[in-house]
C-alpha cells in the first residue's frame, strides 16, 4: 500500500511539472511569436504631409502582413517640438510595447523619453548627428530605424539642376530649426559649388512664413530646391504657386512631393522605407532581435522621376533625352 502512495505521488509530481513547463513555454511562444498577444504600439509622426504619411502606412502594412496584433495610438504632432515631447512622454506613461518615430524630431523626443521602450524611426536624414545612434551598424540599446538620406539622392538632383537647367543661382528654402535640413542643406552647398553655382538660402520658423520666403527670392535665383524638410513641404503649395506663377523650376528632396508640382526628385518610395522600418519592428516584438542588433537601413531603391506637367507650368522646356537620366512622371 505504501509503495502504491508513493508512485502516485510521484506520477502527480510529474504531471505538475510537466503542466508547469508547458505553460511556461505556452507563454514565451505567445511572446516571442506575437501570434496570441495584441501589442500596443505609439506612432508619433511630425508633420502631416504625404511622404510621412507614406511611411506610416507602410510600416502599418509591414505589421499587418506578418500577422502581427496591434493596437495604435497615434499620435501627430503638427510640426510643433513641443508636442513631439508631450506624445512621447504620453507613450511612455501608457507602457506602449514600441514606438513607431516619424521624422527626426519625433525620434529625438522619443529616445529622450525613454531609454527602455523599443524605438524605430525613419524619414531621418543624419541619424548620427541628430545622436540617435553611434554609427549605422552600431544603434542604440533601444533604437534603431531607416534613413531618407540615400547618399546619391541629392547629387543626382543638383546635377540635374545644375547641368541640365543651367542653373547658377539655386534657392533654397529651409526651417534651420531642423536638424535634418541642416544638413542636407550644407550637402546642396557643396554639390552646387562643385558645378560652379551658389545657393540663396532662405530659413523659415514656421508654415506661415513659407510664401513670403518664396516670394523673396523671386528675380534672384533660376531654380529652387526644397529639401526634405518637414516644415516647408508642409505648405508646398504656396512655393508651387510662386514657382508657377514666376516660371521658376522647382525641384524637391523627395518623389511624393514631386508629384503634386515640382520639375523633378530623385528619391524612393516612402511607403517601401516605412515598410522596412515595419519589418524591423516585427523583428523586436516578436522577440527575434533587440534594436541593439538591428543596423540602420537606406532606402532599398533609387530613381531620378521628372514631372512633365510641373516643368511646362514651370517655363521648362522637357528634353525627350531626359529619360536616359530618369523616367518621366504619368501621373500616377
Amino acid at each position: 500500500m505504501k509503495k502504491k502512495v508513493q508512485a502516485l505521488s510521484i506520477a502527480l509530481a510529474g504531471m505538475l511539472l510537466l503542466a508547469g513547463c508547458g505553460s511556461k513555454e505556452s507563454a514565451g511562444g505567445s511572446e516571442k511569436g506575437g501570434t496570441d498577444k495584441e501589442f500596443k504600439v505609439g506612432i508619433t509622426q511630425f508633420a502631416p504631409h504625404p511622404s510621412l504619411d507614406a511611411a506610416t502606412e507602410g510600416f502599418r502594412k509591414a505589421l499587418a502582413d506578418k500577422g502581427i496584433k496591434v493596437k495604435y495610438d497615434e499620435q501627430n504632432a503638427q510640426a510643433d517640438q513641443n508636442n513631439t515631447q508631450s506624445i512621447a512622454k504620453n507613450f511612455v506613461g501608457d507602457k506602449v510595447d514600441l514606438i513607431f518615430a516619424n521624422a527626426t524630431p519625433s525620434a529625438v523626443a522619443a529616445l529622450n523619453a525613454t531609454k527602455k521602450i523599443p524605438i524605430i524611426f525613419t524619414s531621418v536624414t543624419d541619424p548620427v548627428g541628430a545622436g540617435l545612434v553611434k554609427a549605422f551598424d552600431k544603434p542604440g540599446e533601444n533604437i534603431t530605424g531607416t534613413t531618407d538620406n540615400h547618399p546619391e539622392a541629392t547629387r543626382k538632383t543638383i546635377h540635374f539642376i545644375t547641368d541640365e537647367v543651367k542653373a547658377k543661382n539655386i534657392g533654397v528654402i529651409y526651417n534651420s530649426g531642423e536638424q535634418n535640413s541642416e544638413v542636407q542643406v550644407k550637402e546642396v552647398k557643396k554639390l552646387a559649388e562643385e558645378k560652379g553655382a551658389k545657393l540663396v538660402e532662405v530659413s523659415v520658423a514656421n508654415t506661415s512664413e513659407v510664401k513670403q520666403a518664396a516670394e523673396s527670392i523671386v528675380g534672384r535665383v533660376d531654380a529652387i530646391y526644397i529639401p526634405t524638410d518637414n516644415t516647408v513641404v508642409t505648405a508646398l503649395d504656396s512655393v508651387i504657386a510662386v514657382a508657377n506663377s514666376k516660371k521658376i523650376p522647382l525641384f524637391v528632396g523627395e518623389l511624393d512631393s514631386m508629384k503634386k508640382g515640382a520639375v523633378a526628385a530623385s528619391g524612393f518610395s516612402y511607403f517601401d522605407l516605412g515598410y522596412q522600418s515595419g519589418l524591423m519592428a516585427v523583428d523586436i516584438l516578436t522577440g527575434k532581435k533587440n534594436a541593439s542588433e538591428i543596423p540602420v537601413e537606406l532606402p532599398s531603391s533609387l530613381k531620378l522621376v521628372i514631372n512633365k506637367a510641373a516643368a511646362e507650368a514651370q517655363g521648362l522646356k522637357v528634353k525627350e533625352e531626359w529619360s536616359k537620366l530618369g523616367e518621366f512622371y504619368d501621373g500616377k
